[in-house]
């Protein structure tokens, strides 16, 4: 008789979303009449730009035509994508990064999820909590969480580093030394960032300790504040201890188109081994989930005028995103983020617990956001806040809220 991985039977309930989605369409069908704005999901909500659309639609042109059609992609991805990459992500900002340690895919959320399978079982991980929770959820799957407490809502074998207002959102190194460091900034949920003297500090630890980085620069195009790292290769000696996953989903609202890219370095090694062969080894086995004419698009991101619309979009989202951070510090909550992340951090007001505060905003204010306890142990007590939505809809959702 076949066997379970039964380390799946270890996560507690259904996916974070998954409840939220429940909860917001029970309360649809029973309110038809009610015009619910949701900020909660981190979906993009503006089209893609012209030049994105041009280039896809000159893609599936060459698709319909014998001598231009293409089927699967190479391995690390399209040449024309990872030289884009190459030169602006990481040449412009002064980092050795070659298009050949450059793996594009379908979406930084399944190359964060998948990464973990290059590793041993065995490796202890550490995650800033709170956080995105794929990290957790995928290794827990993979047989390293240990077991699961209703009272701690975390899982014995990880290293879970608190976030919280007292540390600026941004965790201290441990002190029990993990294998595998989980770093995401700027910071779903909460919003932070990390000047490049503290990533430095961590670059340094896992390389004198022996671990791995694995870094998520989902939201960098976003980052306002003059200094504040991009990408971790601009720390000294990153290439020998980091991985780095990037997405267009963001930036460039490719969140129904899917793109992103992983970055392996050939100098990062673990036990003699190549982590870059490794990945190399695991991606082809998948063929790469992005087609041709999802990379031609993600090319065009990289063009002049491509450049300028997607500036347009970050733009008009943390537009929103100060508005709501502003509106809600002058209705008296206490909020962070914002300011170089489309997300909102706000502390639960009273002894509200997360999902208490769903209901009431839901109830009463039909807006729909996201209780911080989904995100890990030291989110308890707090909600996040997106900025992806219309302008319109941003200045009713923060009235609402107001009026409560």
């Amino acid at each position: 008789m076949v066997k379970i991985n039964d380390n799946y039977l270890k996560l507690p309930g259904s996916y974070l979303f998954s409840t939220i989605g429940k909860k917001v369409n029970e309360f649809a069908a029973a309110n038809p009449d009610k015009k619910i704005i949701r900020l909660g999901i981190g979906d993009v909500t503006q089209p893609l730009t012209p030049a994105i659309t041009d280039a896809l639609h000159k893609a599936v042109d060459e698709m319909g035509h014998a001598e231009t059609f293409r089927g699967y992609a190479p391995d690390l991805g399209y040449d024309f994508l990872r030289k884009a990459i190459a030169e602006n992500d990481y040449e412009a900002r002064g980092c050795d990064i070659g298009m050949d340690e450059i793996f594009v895919s379908d979406g930084a959320k399944c190359d964060s999820g998948n990464i973990q399978e290059i590793f041993a079982t065995g490796n202890i991980i550490a995650v800033c909590d709170p956080v995105y929770p794929v990290y957790v959820d995928s290794n827990v799957m993979a047989g390293r969480g240990g077991s699961y407490s209703e009272i701690t809502e975390g899982f014995s074998d990880i290293i879970y580093m608190p976030c919280t207002k007292e540390n600026d959102f941004a965790p201290q190194l441990p002190e029990k030394t993990p294998d595998i460091i989980y770093l995401c900034f700027p910071n779903n949920p909460t919003g932070a960032i990390i000047t490049k003297e503290e990533l430095q500090k961590w670059v340094d630890y896992a390389n004198e300790h022996g671990s791995v980085i694995i870094y998520d620069a989902a939201y960098e195009a976003y980052i306002r504040t003059e200094g504040i790292p991009h990408s971790i290769y601009e720390c000294d000696g990153a290439k020998t201890c980091a991985i780095e996953l990037h997405s267009f989903s963001k930036n460039a609202g490719f969140t129904g188109v899917r793109l992103g890219y992983t970055v392996v370095p050939k100098e990062l090694k673990r036990d003699g081994v190549s982590l870059h062969t490794l990945w190399a080894r695991r991606h082809s086995t998948k063929y790469n989930g992005a087609p041709y004419i999802v990379q031609r698009a993600g090319e065009a991101v990289y063009s002049e005028a491509g450049k300028k619309e997607i500036k347009g979009l970050v733009d008009h989202y943390m537009r929103n995103a100060a508005y709501i951070l502003n509106g809600l510090k002058e209705a008296g909550y206490s909020v962070s983020g914002g300011t170089d992340a489309p997300y909102i951090w706000l502390k639960t007001p009273g002894e509200m617990t997360g999902w208490e505060f769903f209901d009431h905003l839901l109830n009463n204010a039909n807006v729909v956001g996201t209780p911080g306890s989904g995100f890990g142990p030291h989110g308890e007590g707090y909600f996040r806040l997106t900025a992806f939505g219309s302008y319109e809809n941003t200045v009713e959702a923060v009235d609402r809220i107001k009026k409560l």
